[in-house]
């Protein structure tokens, strides 16, 4: 596992490709724009600043794998999901699961 992966607590690819085959949900907390630049297909959109105000949206009977860019904004979504009661885990770059 890699520096970054360690530092933003990334959790393996192959299991949260699991995890969202049998109904996790993939949140995308990138911004509007990025988002709109690119995503993944039936991906949940809830940019960073909005997730306080928005996080009754998600369905907490199931985990939710999170994604940005680089893993910085998702580790930070993980954190107050899970302070929340979600199960939650980071999932990094986005187009890892494109």
């Amino acid at each position: 596992m890699g520096f970054l992966s360690k530092l933003f607590k990334l959790t393996d690819k192959k299991e949260l490709k699991e995890k969202i085959d049998n109904g996790a949900q993939l949140l995308d907390v990138r911004t509007v724009e990025e988002f709109h630049a690119g995503h993944v297909k039936g991906s949940v959109h809830i940019p960073l600043s909005s997730l306080p105000n928005k996080v009754k949206t998600l369905q907490r009977s199931s985990p939710v794998i999170v994604v940005c860019e680089s893993g910085a904004r998702s580790a930070q979504a993980v954190r107050f999901l899970i302070s929340n009661g979600f199960e939650a885990y980071n999932g990094g770059n986005w187009r890892s699961f494109a």
